[in-house]
């Protein structure tokens, strides 16, 4: 018998294929005496190198897909893999002690990880991660126990797993991985935006589903509605398959949009931009016409990695996306680490609220040699396209003049030297604290232009963590507090002449889009898979008549309010 499943809708489309369960078995070790050592001390070499040759696989199909800055990870485990003080620790005690090699192994590893979990040093800490990581894939081949991985599908899946990380998105190879549901997260997940960027539909938050659902059964992930049916019935295989071609459909249709300008049914130009991660994920931006970047994070140029990227490695990555935007405006967006994302090689303090602590441009200017040589790559390939460039998380007034005033030095000292810089470079701010949106005026006199980062925006001004199930029902786009806080963001910049984006995932949201055409949003940034459907949707909408319902929408009581008025008033998002 089926059974059917709610969760988050994070990427739209629908898949059915069978279960690819991502949950490593707890393994069950035990110590037995052994006769003879030299026995017991080849099969931990065997092992051993299975391990490393999952591991140097793994490197090269990510160096292949993603691009070698994301292989350091792989690399520094494959070095853990070949350290002699493990590997003959492991081996002395088989022979010394003549015990099996998985109790030595555990023994050995778990003194290793406790003498590292106790150091004061972050990276130094990190390094008992890797430890714990890659002794467990030997375990497994010593306990006969299959380690899953995402990396050596060889037929098309859905992947079932409590989260993805980082690492597990970066081995997702798209001809195998149709889609992939999760126990946590939510629509603003890393996950989930990874999965809107890979273009594969997705399904987050369901709580239990990696408890319920069985390695190679089948399974039906509806994107659009957020359901997950385990084992489904013939008819509603059949059912799913119909709506799966009507989705295929839809989607050669919107292919003959690709070369074109999104203009509304009233002849009103908008922008519609991409975000991205990585030059890689230019792929997605350029098949489904973007006419712009809108946010380049560049926190992914850092991660997966246990050094910092050189000047040179920031360079060529930024250089290469420009040159490849051929002229279209690519907003790059300065450092933001900190909140959910961590650099394992950069110490910093545990916080009580790391969402609101020490992170994005706080944690640059508190470390300016960090901050200098990103901005140094960047005014270095601004000469290759059309840059603008954005700091992440600003507060105050203060905290973007100082931030300015590193980056005027910083292309003086370039120029000096005789180093061409551009001289067309836009500076300007994501806003996405209320601080910063309640002083939009002000800030409005000294920016380029603001980009309004919703994710973060919402969940300061709800008091919200949008990791967080239990509050997920807080996290509201459509809330009149929310949609006040955009709106006077709008005025203010437009009243001193500053235009205006969105690089929040709220930007591709067919509910928003018509409050923000109506707003007078100039630029919509979104994941590439939703640039084509929000240009359809925008071209069948008039931005006068969407503006004369602004007024009407910022005095509503409730976010449903809101939502129940765009469905009956917007006739295209229901069709």
């Amino acid at each position: 018998m089926s059974q059917k499943i709610m969760g988050v809708k994070a990427s739209t489309g629908i898949a059915i294929g069978k279960v690819f369960l991502l949950a490593n078995p707890e393994l069950e070790i035990k110590m037995t005496p052994i006769e003879e050592p030299l026995a017991e001390i080849k099969r931990f070499q065997v092992a051993l190198e299975k391990a490393k040759a999952d591991l140097q696989g793994i490197a090269q199909h990510v160096e292949a897909e993603m691009g070698p800055d994301k292989v350091d990870i792989f690399k520094a485990h494959l070095l853990v893999l070949e350290d002699p003080e493990l590997v003959d620790s492991v081996q002395s005690k088989i022979e010394q002690e003549r015990v099996n090699a998985e109790s030595a192994l555990n023994e050995v590893a778990s003194g290793f990880i406790l003498v590292f979990e106790q150091m004061d040093n972050e990276y130094m800490k990190e390094r008992a991660a890797d430890i714990r990581d890659v002794t467990k894939r030997v375990m497994s081949y010593l306990l006969g126990v299959e380690f899953a991985t995402p990396a050596n599908l060889t037929e098309e899946v859905i992947i079932v797993a409590e989260d993805l990380t980082p690492s597990d998105t970066a081995q997702l190879d798209r001809r195998y991985v149709k889609g992939f549901v999760t126990d946590i997260g939510g629509r603003t997940s890393h996950s989930a935006i990874m999965a809107r960027s890979l273009e594969i539909p997705a399904v987050v938050g369901t709580r239990d589903i990696t408890r319920v659902a069985r390695s190679s059964s089948t399974i039906i992930l509806d994107g659009h509605e957020g359901i997950v049916i385990l084992d489904p019935s013939e008819e509603e295989i059949a059912a799913y398959q119909r709506k799966k071609a009507d989705d295929d459909a839809q989607k050669a249709e919107l292919v003959k949009l690709v070369q074109q300008k999104t203009v509304t049914s009233d002849d009103h130009h908008v922008e519609l931009a991409a975000n991205i991660g990585s030059p890689q994920d230019l792929v997605g931006v350029l098949t489904n016409g973007a006419e712009g970047v809108g946010l380049f994070r560049t926190e992914f140029l850092y991660m997966g990695r246990d050094q910092f990227p050189t000047e040179e490695e920031q360079f060529q990555a930024y250089k290469q996306v420009l040159e490849q935007m051929e002229g279209k405006p690519v907003v790059i967006r300065t450092l933001d680490i900190g909140g959910d994302k961590h650099l394992s090689y950069l110490d910093m303090p545990e916080e009580l609220n790391p969402f609101l602590g020490f992170r994005a441009i706080r944690l640059c200017l508190d470390n300016q040699d960090l901050f200098r040589t990103q901005l140094r790559a960047l005014l270095l390939a601004s000469v290759f396209g059309n840059l603008k460039i954005m700091f992440p998380m600003i507060a105050t007034l203060e905290e973007f003049q100082q931030a300015k005033a590193i980056l005027v030095e910083e292309k003086k000292g370039l120029q000096e030297s005789g180093v061409a810089v551009s001289e067309q470079i836009e500076v300007g701010i994501m806003i996405e604290i209320p601080a910063a949106a309640m002083m939009a005026d002000q800030l409005a006199d000294e920016v380029d232009f603001f980009s309004i980062g919703t994710n973060d925006l919402i969940q300061y001004t709800m008091a919200a963590d949008r990791m967080n199930e239990r509050v997920a029902y807080l996290y509201q786009p459509y809330h009149p507090a929310v949609l006040r806080m955009i709106h006077l963001v709008i005025k203010a910049a437009h009243a001193k002449g500053k235009w205006v984006g969105m690089c929040g995932e709220m930007a591709g949201d067919p509910i928003a889009i018509p409050i923000l055409l109506g707003m007078g949003l100039d630029e919509f940034s979104m994941s590439a898979a939703s640039i084509l459907p929000a240009r359809k949707l925008l071209g069948r909408m008039s931005r006068e008549e969407a503006a004369k319902h602004t007024n009407t929408v910022l005095t509503m009581s409730s976010s449903k309010q809101v939502e129940e008025f765009v469905r009956r008033t917007f006739e295209p998002i229901n069709n």
